[in-house]
């Protein structure tokens, strides 16, 4: 059997136990999302990769679905308290979830659990209790409380919570591991604290990973940042995306979505740099293995010639997506009706940018009205749709 301490990490806490865990048969590997948005992106598959390799090793893996602790919403990194989401949301979005990490474990070898399970069930003495195990200093050593604090912002009691809630998701589950991205290594340690203050018999080690950045190569990938690649994108739309993303961040999709050698990581980051090596032609390495480990190598190959067909070549392709209206609409609301964006603020946003455009002519007002019998609707760089007015 591997050792987990073959597996790419950033830290793991404390190794003497991993020594102690590695010595059995199998372990119980915890790894909790809450539903806060639809899709399961790139950042998540991280940890879900990492995750599939140990159970390939024999490990089970607890996939918890944070519908409870989603109506909190996990305050790690934020500089403000996040608004709720509703309850038809978050069912909504738990059932993506569920659907879409199938597409990475083995569902053989994974458990997946909703912490409305137990924690809907805890007592008003229940939380004094659990309250009781942790101090508000301890709290207040988390960077984004401290920062928040000092800055005269807002922190709602309901945040502290959080971190007790999803460590008291450990003690119920008793796991062996718990695996989350460097961020979470405060709730995580929470988890072993809680395990111990209430006896069940083990203390989870802790293995915290990488965080992707976004499309933009800035900030954390995030649904709400507009700079993720979900994983149920069209594979158009994902080749697309990852063509988009910064040379400079290359190296770190590479080694962390691929199970390409440092050694061959490093020859092809030390080409690139000499010049003997075309960044896109990376990229386009990449964009295909990851459409083929979510679609099929058809799909990928596909994806390639839809690239090449409407960036390269910059003609229209055979096979966009046709929305026949019955009568002149405006763009704002044929977009909403048709769903091609979340929403109209969005619209106003690209629109803004200079990136929507009918026949290749850019759009200044999303209130425009489309009245011919056919029109080409792009929206950004990669969505094209043939608008047909029914005669």
């Amino acid at each position: 059997m591997k050792q987990i301490s073959s597996l790419q990490h950033v830290e793991l806490i404390p190794e003497s136990t991993i020594k102690t865990i590695e010595a059995r048969k199998k372990m119980l590997i915890k790894f909790g999302a809450d539903p806060s948005a639809k899709d399961l992106h790139l950042g998540h598959c991280v940890v879900l990769f990492q995750l599939q390799k140990l159970q390939e090793m024999g490990h089970h893996i607890q996939f918890i679905i944070g519908d409870f602790t989603a109506k909190i919403g996990d305050p790690t990194g934020k500089s403000e308290t996040r608004k709720p989401l509703t309850d038809e949301e978050i069912a909504i979005n738990a059932k993506t979830y569920q659907e879409q990490v199938f597409k990475i474990l083995d569902p053989n070898k994974t458990t997946v659990y909703y912490n409305s399970e137990w924690l809907e069930k805890l007592t008003s003495n229940d939380l004094i209790q659990l309250a009781a195990r942790y101090n508000v200093a301890r709290m207040m050593e988390r960077d984004d409380f401290e920062k928040r604090f000092k800055q005269g912002q807002s922190i709602g009691i309901h945040e502290f919570l959080y971190p007790l809630l999803q460590g008291y998701d450990s003690v119920i589950l008793k796991s062996d591991l718990e695996i989350g991205g460097t961020d979470q290594k405060f709730n995580l340690l929470v988890g072993r604290h809680l395990q111990r203050e209430y006896q069940v018999g083990v203390e989870q080690a802790i293995m915290t990973m990488p965080i992707l950045e976004g499309t933009d190569g800035v900030k954390k990938m995030s649904k709400s940042l507009q700079n993720h690649i979900a994983i149920d994108d069209e594979p158009e739309d994902m080749f697309g995306k990852i063509m988009s993303i910064p040379d400079t961040i290359l190296q770190q999709y590479i080694s962390l979505l691929t199970d390409e050698s440092a050694a061959s990581i490093k020859q092809k980051m030390q080409a690139m740099q000499e010049g003997s090596l075309n960044p896109r032609d990376v990229k386009v390495e990449l964009g295909q293995y990851i459409i083929k480990r979510f679609y099929s190598e058809d799909r990928a190959r596909d994806a390639y010639n839809h690239f090449q067909t409407l960036f390269k070549k910059k003609e229209v392709p055979d096979d966009i997506p046709e929305i026949q209206i019955g009568s002149a609409i405006s763009i704002a609301n044929l977009v909403v009706e048709h769903q091609l964006l979340s929403s109209k603020k969005e619209l106003s946003r690209l629109v803004n940018q200079g990136a929507v455009s009918v026949n290749n002519n850019k759009i200044t007002d999303m209130h425009e009205t489309l009245n011919e019998n056919s029109s080409i609707l792009k929206i950004g760089k990669r969505k094209l749709y043939k608008i047909i007015l029914a005669t």
